[in-house]
């Protein structure tokens, strides 16, 4: 079959994957209404494409944190790949090298910063989730840096594991065959079979439900890689960030497997950037399956955007390849949008470009 779409590798991921990995995979928390409404909230949002344009020339470069990129379109951390195909974070490495964007690697890998970096050259970050042993934080931010890696993306909407009913039904935990690699020499890369999910489990005994607006700054002491926020969806809460030194937001709702109920990413996005008045990028991840997608949520003021579901089902259906096929549809559809939108740069790229459903309506200008 010839796949067109990133949303088309979901199915054939469906049906290579054992139920308890794929539903890991996809599933989101409680009644998934925030799961749902990340996708469905794309659709209200309309173009107001400009036309005459030349352009037969588009720039898709950017810069991240002064790193350049081929693309505004990046890798989320997502946990345990080597669930979804064998070569798991090396294969998703390696694609975002090709393609000439970042990575973002999980804590919980099932490859080790170490052996991710041995893939070759790639511009990546480490997603960082805080234990209550500062030691063991300590020490993975120092491998992290010392492997190479350029930013610390830290996931703040996690003090306890949201509610993951399809995870409770599975007794979801991780196979026997696979460790968390960054853990593995802690005695903390297994996790142990539980009465409902192993993973909510877990995070109970390690994960350090005090972490606090302090723990940002006492990360800044302990590393000199930039720090982003990720898991905001508030105004009040973007103007803390900056204030607590972060050198950039990922607005993020944990790919609606946190708190149901929260608002969409790219309904969130604007009162964020707005809050952020320029002083620090703003990049947005959950539901961004199409370029179109993409250009909406720069429209919105977003610096980037960061896929995480595409990339487990696309190296579920063919590894490397289908990770590298997924970062090209996107840019090849996000380059059409913008042609078609009648914009040559990131930079044309303008709230004026779009109409959003939540836009109080707009007085049209006599000619």
């Amino acid at each position: 079959m010839e796949i067109t779409n990133v949303t088309e590798y979901e199915a054939i991921a469906k049906e290579k994957l054992p139920k308890m990995v794929y539903d890991y995979y996809a599933s989101g928390a409680e009644d998934q209404w925030t799961l749902k409404e990340n996708r469905n909230a794309f659709s209200r949002i309309l173009f107001r494409p400009r036309i005459l344009i030349d352009v037969s020339k588009i720039d898709m470069s950017t810069t991240v944190l002064g790193f350049k990129i081929s693309m505004p379109i990046m890798i989320a951390p997502t946990a345990m790949q080597k669930m979804a195909h064998p070569e798991g974070e090396y294969a998703t490495a390696r694609a975002a090298s090709a393609a000439g964007t970042i990575m973002t690697l999980s804590s919980w890998a099932t490859s080790s910063v170490e052996e991710v970096a041995s893939t070759g050259p790639g511009i990546r970050f480490f997603q960082l989730y805080v234990y209550k042993d500062r030691n063991v934080v300590a020490q993975l931010v120092r491998r992290a840096e010392k492997a190479g890696f350029k930013a610390i993306a830290l996931t703040v909407d996690t003090p306890r594991l949201g509610r993951r009913e399809a995870d409770i039904k599975n007794r979801f935990t991780l196979p026997p065959f696979l460790t968390l690699k960054n853990f593995e020499g802690l005695d903390l890369g297994k996790m142990d079979k539980a009465d409902d999910s192993g993973l909510a489990s877990y995070v109970a005994g390690q994960i350090d439900r005090t972490l606090s607006w302090q723990d940002v700054k006492w990360l800044q002491t302990i590393t000199k890689l930039p720090i982003l926020v990720k898991g905001v969806l508030t105004a009040e809460d973007t103007r803390i960030a900056i204030q607590s030194g972060a050198a950039g937001i990922i607005v993020s709702n944990h790919g609606a497997r946190q708190l149901d109920y929260v608002p969409a990413t790219i309904v969130a996005l604007e009162e964020v950037v707005k809050a952020a008045r320029g002083e620090v990028p703003v990049f947005l991840d959950g539901g961004v399956r199409r370029g179109t997608d993409v250009f909406k949520a720069l429209a919105l003021g977003a610096s980037g955007i960061f896929i995480g579901r595409p990339v487990v089902f696309s190296l579920a259906a063919e590894g490397e390849a289908g990770v590298r096929k997924v970062l090209q549809m996107l840019r090849d559809e996000f380059e059409l949008t913008m042609a078609l939108s009648g914009c040559r740069s990131l930079q044309e790229i303008t709230r004026s470009h779009i109409l959003a459903d939540w836009d109080t309506p707009r007085i049209v200008p006599r000619l």
